[in-house]
């Protein structure tokens, strides 16, 4: 009787962890081109933790050159986030409050920065999509973007086109 109370009780402690992990299904970070040599891409991650990262230009290298642009796209990768990396993406989209942001967060009045998209998608469906470039917006949402670039960067990354 002792065994079967603890084994109803880890499972129902990995029934609480999956739903609180799993209430959303992707989170899509798309980064455009400044008039300089800032990272173009796009990272997906999904419910279970992977991520694929669509690379086009100054990703993995330090500096670069104009030269670089003509070069082709550095190609899509994948890689599997590790537990704890994915609990603080959930834990900041959480703490971003997705759903009562604004849908742009675009300074006109700043031309040479690159233009990024959030793209949030809940486990029911529904998707909310941010517009952002440099300039204010809320902590939480810059929090949300950082987390999302170091997260790219401590990746190993396996090449898969």
């Amino acid at each position: 009787m002792k065994y079967l109370f603890s084994l109803l009780f880890i499972l129902g402690l990995m029934s609480c962890t999956t739903s609180q992990v799993s209430k959303y299904s992707a989170i899509e970070y798309q980064v455009g081109p400044c008039f300089g040599f800032c990272p173009t891409y796009k990272i997906t991650i999904d419910s279970n933790r992977n991520a694929i990262l669509e690379a086009e230009h100054f990703n993995f290298s330090e500096g670069g050159s104009k030269d670089d642009l003509n070069k082709p796209r550095e190609g899509t990768f994948k890689a599997n986030l590790s537990t704890e990396d994915y609990k603080k993406l959930v834990d900041a989209t959480d703490a971003a409050n997705i759903k009562t942001l604004n849908e742009s967060y675009i300074d006109k009045r700043i031309m040479d920065a690159s233009k990024v998209n959030l793209r949030v998608t809940f486990a029911d469906g529904t998707k909310r999509d941010i517009a952002m470039s440099a300039g204010e917006k809320p902590k939480t949402l810059t929090d949300l973007t950082t987390l999302i670039d170091e997260i790219k960067q401590n990746q190993k990354w396996v090449k898969v086109k």
